[in-house]
Protein backbone atom coordinates (compact mmCIF):
# COMPACT_ATOMS: atom_id res chain seq x y z
CA UNK A 1 0.00 0.00 0.00
CA UNK A 2 1.06 3.63 -0.64
CA UNK A 3 1.55 5.29 2.52
CA UNK A 4 0.52 8.32 1.20
CA UNK A 5 0.19 10.49 -1.94
CA UNK A 6 2.98 12.36 -2.22
CA UNK A 7 4.12 15.88 -4.26
CA UNK A 8 6.28 14.78 -7.34
CA UNK A 9 9.41 15.82 -5.47
CA UNK A 10 8.76 13.83 -2.71
CA UNK A 11 7.68 11.25 -5.12
CA UNK A 12 10.85 11.13 -6.98
CA UNK A 13 12.95 11.22 -3.55
CA UNK A 14 10.79 7.87 -2.60
CA UNK A 15 11.53 6.09 -5.65
CA UNK A 16 14.89 7.03 -5.88
CA UNK A 17 14.95 4.68 -3.03
CA UNK A 18 13.41 2.16 -4.44
CA UNK A 19 14.53 -0.62 -6.52
CA UNK A 20 12.54 -2.80 -8.83
CA UNK A 21 12.94 -6.28 -10.37
CA UNK A 22 10.58 -5.18 -13.63
CA UNK A 23 8.97 -2.45 -14.93
CA UNK A 24 6.62 -0.87 -12.71
CA UNK A 25 3.21 0.22 -14.22
CA UNK A 26 2.13 4.20 -14.59
CA UNK A 27 -1.71 4.22 -13.40
CA UNK A 28 -3.54 7.34 -14.31
CA UNK A 29 -5.87 8.70 -12.52
CA UNK A 30 -6.31 6.75 -9.31
CA UNK A 31 -9.73 6.98 -8.70
CA UNK A 32 -11.88 3.48 -9.00
CA UNK A 33 -10.95 2.27 -13.10
CA UNK A 34 -7.53 3.05 -11.21
CA UNK A 35 -8.06 0.68 -8.78
CA UNK A 36 -9.21 -1.96 -10.62
CA UNK A 37 -5.86 -2.06 -13.59
CA UNK A 38 -3.77 -2.01 -10.10
CA UNK A 39 -5.40 -4.60 -8.56
CA UNK A 40 -5.32 -6.43 -12.02
CA UNK A 41 -1.58 -5.92 -12.32
CA UNK A 42 -0.56 -6.63 -8.64
CA UNK A 43 -2.15 -9.76 -8.78
CA UNK A 44 0.65 -11.04 -10.93
CA UNK A 45 3.63 -8.93 -8.85
CA UNK A 46 3.92 -5.99 -11.38
CA UNK A 47 4.76 -2.84 -9.37
CA UNK A 48 1.92 0.00 -9.35
CA UNK A 49 2.78 3.68 -9.41
CA UNK A 50 -0.61 5.77 -9.08
CA UNK A 51 -0.14 9.06 -10.61
CA UNK A 52 -3.22 11.88 -10.78
CA UNK A 53 -3.29 15.51 -10.13
CA UNK A 54 -3.63 16.51 -6.24
CA UNK A 55 -6.79 17.57 -4.80
CA UNK A 56 -7.92 20.88 -3.55
CA UNK A 57 -6.34 22.25 -6.89
CA UNK A 58 -3.09 22.28 -5.37
CA UNK A 59 -0.05 22.24 -6.99
CA UNK A 60 1.63 18.99 -8.30
CA UNK A 61 5.09 19.37 -6.89
CA UNK A 62 4.36 22.17 -3.95
CA UNK A 63 1.86 25.26 -2.82
CA UNK A 64 -0.72 24.96 -1.15
CA UNK A 65 -2.29 21.34 -0.20
CA UNK A 66 0.58 20.23 0.60
CA UNK A 67 1.90 18.69 3.81
CA UNK A 68 5.66 19.62 5.73
CA UNK A 69 6.59 15.51 4.77
CA UNK A 70 5.71 15.96 1.14
CA UNK A 71 2.04 14.63 0.65
CA UNK A 72 -0.73 16.22 -1.27
CA UNK A 73 -4.50 15.87 -0.72
CA UNK A 74 -6.06 13.28 -2.81
CA UNK A 75 -9.58 11.85 -2.59
CA UNK A 76 -8.88 8.88 -5.12
CA UNK A 77 -9.56 5.16 -4.19
CA UNK A 78 -6.46 3.59 -5.87
CA UNK A 79 -3.42 5.03 -3.59
CA UNK A 80 -4.58 3.36 -0.19
CA UNK A 81 -4.66 0.42 -1.94
CA UNK A 82 -2.46 -2.73 -1.37
CA UNK A 83 -2.38 -3.20 -4.67
CA UNK A 84 -0.35 0.17 -5.07
CA UNK A 85 3.01 0.60 -3.94
CA UNK A 86 3.50 4.34 -4.79
CA UNK A 87 1.36 7.27 -5.69
CA UNK A 88 1.95 10.83 -5.92
CA UNK A 89 1.09 13.97 -8.00
CA UNK A 90 2.23 15.03 -11.42
CA UNK A 91 0.92 18.17 -13.84
CA UNK A 92 -2.25 17.74 -15.04
CA UNK A 93 -1.93 17.05 -18.89
CA UNK A 94 -5.10 19.09 -19.59
CA UNK A 95 -3.18 22.32 -17.95
CA UNK A 96 0.24 21.98 -19.05
CA UNK A 97 1.27 18.72 -21.55
CA UNK A 98 4.80 19.65 -21.25
CA UNK A 99 4.77 19.62 -17.68
CA UNK A 100 3.05 16.43 -17.47
CA UNK A 101 5.68 14.97 -20.02
CA UNK A 102 8.69 16.26 -18.07
CA UNK A 103 7.10 15.03 -14.54
CA UNK A 104 6.71 11.52 -16.22
CA UNK A 105 10.21 11.73 -16.95
CA UNK A 106 11.64 12.47 -13.94
CA UNK A 107 9.78 10.13 -12.53
CA UNK A 108 10.87 7.21 -14.86
CA UNK A 109 15.00 8.45 -14.48
CA UNK A 110 13.89 7.78 -10.59
CA UNK A 111 12.97 4.66 -11.16
CA UNK A 112 15.60 3.74 -12.76
CA UNK A 113 14.78 1.53 -15.88
CA UNK A 114 11.20 1.75 -18.03
CA UNK A 115 7.91 1.87 -16.85
CA UNK A 116 4.63 0.73 -18.45
CA UNK A 117 1.95 3.79 -18.89
CA UNK A 118 -1.74 3.01 -18.52
CA UNK A 119 -4.24 5.93 -19.16
CA UNK A 120 -8.04 5.30 -17.22
CA UNK A 121 -9.66 8.14 -18.33
CA UNK A 122 -8.85 9.46 -22.21
CA UNK A 123 -7.07 12.55 -21.05
CA UNK A 124 -4.73 10.38 -19.54
CA UNK A 125 -4.60 8.03 -22.39
CA UNK A 126 -4.24 10.72 -24.52
CA UNK A 127 -1.40 12.49 -22.84
CA UNK A 128 1.05 9.45 -22.65
CA UNK A 129 0.04 8.98 -26.18
CA UNK A 130 0.43 12.63 -27.40
CA UNK A 131 3.82 13.50 -24.89
CA UNK A 132 5.28 10.31 -25.51
CA UNK A 133 7.43 10.40 -22.34
CA UNK A 134 11.06 8.99 -22.55
CA UNK A 135 11.42 5.67 -21.03
CA UNK A 136 8.03 4.69 -20.94
CA UNK A 137 6.22 2.27 -22.87
CA UNK A 138 2.84 2.52 -24.49
CA UNK A 139 0.88 -1.07 -24.51
CA UNK A 140 -2.10 0.63 -26.63
CA UNK A 141 -1.69 2.27 -30.12
CA UNK A 142 0.04 5.33 -31.41
CA UNK A 143 -2.09 8.58 -30.93
CA UNK A 144 -2.88 9.09 -34.85
CA UNK A 145 -5.02 5.49 -34.15
CA UNK A 146 -6.11 6.69 -31.56
CA UNK A 147 -7.65 9.76 -32.95
CA UNK A 148 -9.09 7.96 -35.61
CA UNK A 149 -10.75 5.60 -33.23
CA UNK A 150 -12.30 8.72 -30.88
CA UNK A 151 -13.03 10.71 -33.63
CA UNK A 152 -17.04 10.12 -34.18
CA UNK A 153 -16.84 11.04 -37.91
CA UNK A 154 -14.32 8.28 -38.60
CA UNK A 155 -15.80 5.85 -36.54
CA UNK A 156 -19.73 6.20 -37.84
CA UNK A 157 -18.11 6.01 -41.56
CA UNK A 158 -16.01 2.87 -40.57
CA UNK A 159 -19.27 1.40 -39.15
CA UNK A 160 -21.04 2.38 -42.77
CA UNK A 161 -17.94 0.44 -44.73
CA UNK A 162 -18.41 -2.53 -42.58
CA UNK A 163 -21.98 -2.86 -42.28
CA UNK A 164 -22.19 -2.66 -38.41
CA UNK A 165 -25.13 -0.57 -37.53
CA UNK A 166 -25.23 2.38 -35.71
CA UNK A 167 -27.47 5.38 -34.47
CA UNK A 168 -28.92 7.82 -37.46
CA UNK A 169 -26.33 10.44 -37.59
CA UNK A 170 -25.84 13.32 -39.90
CA UNK A 171 -22.57 15.80 -39.69
CA UNK A 172 -23.68 19.11 -39.90
CA UNK A 173 -22.36 21.84 -42.05
CA UNK A 174 -22.55 24.42 -39.41
CA UNK A 175 -19.27 23.40 -37.95
CA UNK A 176 -17.51 21.57 -41.22
CA UNK A 177 -14.80 24.14 -40.79
CA UNK A 178 -13.89 22.50 -37.64
CA UNK A 179 -14.25 19.25 -38.48
CA UNK A 180 -10.65 17.16 -38.18
CA UNK A 181 -12.38 13.74 -39.96
CA UNK A 182 -11.97 12.58 -43.34
CA UNK A 183 -16.07 12.11 -44.41
CA UNK A 184 -17.77 15.48 -45.36
CA UNK A 185 -20.92 17.42 -43.88
CA UNK A 186 -23.92 15.36 -45.26
CA UNK A 187 -26.43 17.79 -44.07
CA UNK A 188 -27.15 21.21 -42.88
CA UNK A 189 -28.73 22.06 -39.45
CA UNK A 190 -32.64 22.59 -40.99
CA UNK A 191 -32.14 18.89 -43.14
CA UNK A 192 -31.08 17.30 -40.03
CA UNK A 193 -33.14 17.99 -38.32
CA UNK A 194 -36.05 17.57 -40.53
CA UNK A 195 -34.86 13.88 -40.73
CA UNK A 196 -34.54 13.33 -37.65
CA UNK A 197 -37.60 15.09 -35.86
CA UNK A 198 -37.32 15.78 -31.94
CA UNK A 199 -36.21 15.53 -29.32
CA UNK A 200 -32.68 14.74 -31.42
CA UNK A 201 -28.65 14.35 -29.73
CA UNK A 202 -25.90 16.74 -30.00
CA UNK A 203 -22.81 15.03 -30.42
CA UNK A 204 -19.15 16.57 -31.03
CA UNK A 205 -16.98 14.74 -33.12
CA UNK A 206 -13.88 14.51 -30.61
CA UNK A 207 -15.52 14.89 -27.75
CA UNK A 208 -12.30 16.59 -25.08
CA UNK A 209 -12.93 20.10 -26.01
CA UNK A 210 -16.97 19.76 -26.45
CA UNK A 211 -16.77 18.13 -22.45
CA UNK A 212 -15.04 21.09 -21.42
CA UNK A 213 -17.15 23.81 -23.66
CA UNK A 214 -20.48 22.16 -22.13
CA UNK A 215 -19.59 20.49 -18.95
CA UNK A 216 -21.17 16.70 -20.74
CA UNK A 217 -19.73 14.41 -23.63
CA UNK A 218 -23.77 14.77 -25.43
CA UNK A 219 -26.68 17.17 -25.26
CA UNK A 220 -29.80 16.46 -25.97
CA UNK A 221 -32.32 18.97 -27.53
CA UNK A 222 -35.91 19.20 -27.04
CA UNK A 223 -36.83 21.67 -30.15
CA UNK A 224 -35.23 23.57 -33.32
CA UNK A 225 -34.76 26.27 -30.69
CA UNK A 226 -32.23 24.42 -28.50
CA UNK A 227 -30.83 22.81 -31.38
CA UNK A 228 -29.85 26.16 -33.34
CA UNK A 229 -28.47 27.16 -29.81
CA UNK A 230 -26.49 24.50 -29.48
CA UNK A 231 -24.85 23.96 -32.52
CA UNK A 232 -24.19 27.95 -32.95
CA UNK A 233 -22.32 27.87 -29.60
CA UNK A 234 -20.31 24.53 -30.72
CA UNK A 235 -19.20 26.82 -34.18
CA UNK A 236 -18.43 29.87 -31.67
CA UNK A 237 -16.15 27.09 -29.93
CA UNK A 238 -14.63 25.94 -33.25
CA UNK A 239 -15.80 22.10 -32.77
CA UNK A 240 -17.25 19.96 -35.03
CA UNK A 241 -20.84 18.28 -34.24
CA UNK A 242 -23.20 15.99 -35.60
CA UNK A 243 -26.77 15.52 -35.09
CA UNK A 244 -27.71 12.16 -33.87
CA UNK A 245 -31.46 9.95 -33.92
CA UNK A 246 -32.16 9.90 -30.04
CA UNK A 247 -32.56 6.33 -29.32
CA UNK A 248 -34.95 4.56 -27.70
CA UNK A 249 -32.58 2.42 -26.00
CA UNK A 250 -34.08 -1.13 -23.78
CA UNK A 251 -33.06 -0.31 -20.72
CA UNK A 252 -31.09 -3.32 -19.34
CA UNK A 253 -29.74 -4.45 -22.69
CA UNK A 254 -26.49 -2.42 -23.26
CA UNK A 255 -23.96 -4.38 -24.07
CA UNK A 256 -19.88 -3.76 -24.75
CA UNK A 257 -17.08 -5.88 -25.85
CA UNK A 258 -14.15 -5.28 -23.38
CA UNK A 259 -11.22 -6.63 -25.20
CA UNK A 260 -7.15 -6.51 -25.43
CA UNK A 261 -6.14 -6.96 -28.95
CA UNK A 262 -2.38 -7.51 -29.19
CA UNK A 263 -0.01 -5.61 -32.37
CA UNK A 264 -0.43 -9.43 -34.22
CA UNK A 265 -3.82 -8.26 -34.69
CA UNK A 266 -7.59 -9.28 -33.64
CA UNK A 267 -6.63 -12.73 -34.21
CA UNK A 268 -5.97 -12.91 -31.13
CA UNK A 269 -7.63 -10.71 -28.95
CA UNK A 270 -8.38 -11.51 -25.23
CA UNK A 271 -12.19 -10.34 -25.64
CA UNK A 272 -15.37 -10.77 -23.47
CA UNK A 273 -18.65 -9.22 -23.73
CA UNK A 274 -20.02 -7.59 -21.24
CA UNK A 275 -24.03 -6.54 -19.92
CA UNK A 276 -24.60 -3.44 -18.05
CA UNK A 277 -27.39 -4.77 -16.43
CA UNK A 278 -28.01 -1.60 -14.27
CA UNK A 279 -26.81 1.44 -14.34
CA UNK A 280 -27.34 4.51 -11.98
CA UNK A 281 -29.27 6.55 -13.23
CA UNK A 282 -31.06 3.32 -14.92
CA UNK A 283 -31.72 5.49 -17.71
CA UNK A 284 -28.24 7.06 -18.27
CA UNK A 285 -26.10 6.64 -15.97
CA UNK A 286 -22.89 4.51 -15.51
CA UNK A 287 -23.05 0.69 -14.90
CA UNK A 288 -23.53 -0.35 -11.48
CA UNK A 289 -24.14 -4.20 -12.29
CA UNK A 290 -22.37 -5.83 -15.15
CA UNK A 291 -22.81 -9.11 -16.47
CA UNK A 292 -20.97 -11.35 -18.94
CA UNK A 293 -22.56 -12.27 -21.92
CA UNK A 294 -23.00 -14.84 -24.97
CA UNK A 295 -23.07 -12.41 -27.86
CA UNK A 296 -21.04 -12.93 -30.70
CA UNK A 297 -22.32 -10.85 -33.83
CA UNK A 298 -21.05 -7.93 -30.87
CA UNK A 299 -17.58 -9.30 -30.88
CA UNK A 300 -17.51 -9.95 -34.15
CA UNK A 301 -18.85 -6.45 -35.20
CA UNK A 302 -16.53 -4.94 -32.54
CA UNK A 303 -12.93 -6.62 -33.47
CA UNK A 304 -14.03 -6.02 -37.11
CA UNK A 305 -14.04 -1.84 -36.39
CA UNK A 306 -11.07 -2.27 -34.09
CA UNK A 307 -9.48 -4.14 -37.10
CA UNK A 308 -10.19 -1.79 -39.47
CA UNK A 309 -8.46 1.06 -37.61
CA UNK A 310 -5.36 -1.20 -36.87
CA UNK A 311 -5.89 -0.30 -33.33
CA UNK A 312 -4.31 -2.93 -30.75
CA UNK A 313 -4.48 -2.14 -26.30
CA UNK A 314 -7.38 -2.21 -24.42
CA UNK A 315 -10.54 -1.21 -25.30
CA UNK A 316 -14.42 -1.03 -24.51
CA UNK A 317 -16.72 -1.02 -27.71
CA UNK A 318 -19.98 0.32 -26.52
CA UNK A 319 -23.77 -0.66 -27.92
CA UNK A 320 -27.07 -0.21 -27.06
CA UNK A 321 -30.36 -2.04 -28.35
CA UNK A 322 -32.25 -0.14 -30.31
CA UNK A 323 -36.07 -1.20 -29.83
CA UNK A 324 -37.28 0.51 -32.75
CA UNK A 325 -34.93 -0.98 -35.03
CA UNK A 326 -34.30 -4.36 -32.81
CA UNK A 327 -30.98 -4.44 -33.20
CA UNK A 328 -27.34 -3.67 -31.55
CA UNK A 329 -26.19 -0.21 -32.16
CA UNK A 330 -22.47 0.80 -31.77
CA UNK A 331 -22.34 4.19 -29.76
CA UNK A 332 -18.41 4.65 -29.02
CA UNK A 333 -15.02 3.11 -28.68
CA UNK A 334 -13.04 3.95 -25.56
CA UNK A 335 -9.29 3.03 -26.41
CA UNK A 336 -8.39 2.74 -22.45
CA UNK A 337 -9.49 0.72 -19.15
CA UNK A 338 -13.16 1.66 -18.17
CA UNK A 339 -14.91 1.54 -14.65
CA UNK A 340 -16.01 -2.24 -14.30
CA UNK A 341 -11.93 -3.79 -15.71
CA UNK A 342 -12.67 -6.12 -13.01
CA UNK A 343 -15.00 -7.76 -14.39
CA UNK A 344 -13.45 -9.35 -17.61
CA UNK A 345 -10.42 -10.26 -14.76
CA UNK A 346 -12.60 -11.87 -12.49
CA UNK A 347 -13.70 -13.97 -15.69
CA UNK A 348 -10.65 -15.04 -16.44
CA UNK A 349 -9.30 -12.35 -18.90
CA UNK A 350 -7.25 -10.16 -17.01
CA UNK A 351 -6.41 -7.55 -19.98
CA UNK A 352 -4.17 -4.95 -18.12
CA UNK A 353 -1.80 -8.08 -17.48
CA UNK A 354 -2.23 -9.57 -21.18
CA UNK A 355 -1.01 -5.39 -22.34
CA UNK A 356 1.62 -5.29 -19.72
CA UNK A 357 3.18 -8.54 -20.92
CA UNK A 358 2.71 -7.55 -24.88
CA UNK A 359 5.23 -4.54 -23.91
CA UNK A 360 8.05 -6.56 -21.22
CA UNK A 361 9.15 -10.36 -20.84
CA UNK A 362 5.99 -11.07 -18.54
CA UNK A 363 4.07 -13.64 -19.61
CA UNK A 364 0.32 -14.22 -19.14
CA UNK A 365 -1.98 -16.54 -21.10
CA UNK A 366 -5.92 -16.31 -19.99
CA UNK A 367 -7.37 -20.04 -18.51
CA UNK A 368 -10.35 -19.15 -20.28
CA UNK A 369 -13.44 -16.95 -19.76
CA UNK A 370 -16.22 -17.94 -16.64
CA UNK A 371 -19.67 -16.30 -16.44
CA UNK A 372 -19.04 -13.10 -13.99
CA UNK A 373 -21.21 -10.62 -12.72
CA UNK A 374 -19.60 -7.40 -11.63
CA UNK A 375 -21.28 -5.23 -8.73
CA UNK A 376 -20.12 -1.18 -7.67
CA UNK A 377 -21.96 -1.22 -4.28
CA UNK A 378 -22.22 2.53 -3.80
CA UNK A 379 -24.52 3.45 -7.17
CA UNK A 380 -26.10 -0.43 -6.67
CA UNK A 381 -27.27 0.62 -3.09
CA UNK A 382 -28.14 4.41 -4.06
CA UNK A 383 -30.20 2.96 -6.52
CA UNK A 384 -32.24 0.14 -4.66
CA UNK A 385 -32.52 3.09 -1.69
CA UNK A 386 -33.66 5.93 -4.15
CA UNK A 387 -35.98 3.84 -6.73
CA UNK A 388 -38.83 1.91 -5.73
CA UNK A 389 -39.47 0.30 -9.07
CA UNK A 390 -35.91 -0.88 -8.92
CA UNK A 391 -35.91 -4.60 -7.58
CA UNK A 392 -32.74 -5.75 -6.54
CA UNK A 393 -31.15 -8.82 -8.56
CA UNK A 394 -28.46 -10.00 -6.34
CA UNK A 395 -29.87 -12.57 -4.52
CA UNK A 396 -30.05 -13.60 -0.47
CA UNK A 397 -26.97 -16.03 -1.21
CA UNK A 398 -24.99 -13.45 -3.00
CA UNK A 399 -25.31 -10.82 0.08
CA UNK A 400 -24.53 -12.83 2.42
CA UNK A 401 -21.07 -13.79 0.42
CA UNK A 402 -20.49 -10.09 -0.24
CA UNK A 403 -21.14 -8.84 3.58
CA UNK A 404 -18.91 -12.43 5.14
CA UNK A 405 -16.41 -11.44 2.14
CA UNK A 406 -16.42 -15.16 0.90
CA UNK A 407 -17.13 -13.51 -2.60
CA UNK A 408 -13.57 -13.43 -2.73
CA UNK A 409 -13.32 -16.89 -2.96
CA UNK A 410 -16.24 -18.79 -4.02
CA UNK A 411 -19.40 -17.51 -6.39
CA UNK A 412 -19.27 -15.61 -10.16
CA UNK A 413 -19.70 -12.16 -8.39
CA UNK A 414 -17.32 -9.54 -7.79
CA UNK A 415 -17.07 -5.86 -6.86
CA UNK A 416 -15.74 -2.87 -7.87
CA UNK A 417 -13.99 -1.38 -4.91
CA UNK A 418 -15.42 -3.20 -2.08
CA UNK A 419 -13.02 -6.21 -0.79
CA UNK A 420 -12.27 -7.04 2.46
CA UNK A 421 -9.10 -8.36 1.70
CA UNK A 422 -7.90 -4.69 0.51
CA UNK A 423 -10.09 -2.79 2.48
CA UNK A 424 -8.55 0.57 2.52
CA UNK A 425 -10.62 1.92 -0.75
CA UNK A 426 -14.01 1.00 0.91
CA UNK A 427 -13.45 2.72 3.93
CA UNK A 428 -12.01 6.00 1.69
CA UNK A 429 -14.84 5.96 -0.13
CA UNK A 430 -16.56 5.84 3.03
CA UNK A 431 -14.76 8.81 4.52
CA UNK A 432 -15.55 10.91 1.28
CA UNK A 433 -19.21 10.27 0.99
CA UNK A 434 -20.30 11.12 4.59
CA UNK A 435 -17.91 14.22 5.06
CA UNK A 436 -18.22 17.48 3.65
CA UNK A 437 -15.69 16.88 0.79
CA UNK A 438 -16.90 15.70 -2.83
CA UNK A 439 -15.37 12.81 -4.43
CA UNK A 440 -14.88 14.65 -7.77
CA UNK A 441 -14.03 11.37 -10.14
CA UNK A 442 -16.62 8.61 -10.30
CA UNK A 443 -14.69 6.26 -12.42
Amino acid sequence: MAAQFRSTEALIDALADASFDRPPALVSNAHVTGLGVARALDAHDVPVIALDRPGDGASAGGGDGAGDDGTRRHDGLAPPSDAVDFAGAVTYPLDDLDGFREDVEAIVDAIGREAVAFGCMDEWALAYARADPEGVRLPFAGIDTLDDVLNKSELYATCEALGVPYPETYRLEETADAATGTPDADATLDEAAEALGFPLVVKPELKRDFEEAFGTNVLEVADREEFADAVAAAREAGIAVMAQNRVDIATGKDHSLASYVPPAGVDDALAVVGNAAVRYPQQFGTSCLVETADEPEIEARALAVLDDAGYHGISEAEFVYDADREEFLLLDVNTRPWKWIGMPVAAGANLPMAAYAAVTDAEYESSGVEPTRWVYLRDYLALLAGDDAFWDQLSVVDWRRLVAGDFEREGDLTTGVYRPSDPAPAANLFETEFVDRDYYCAC
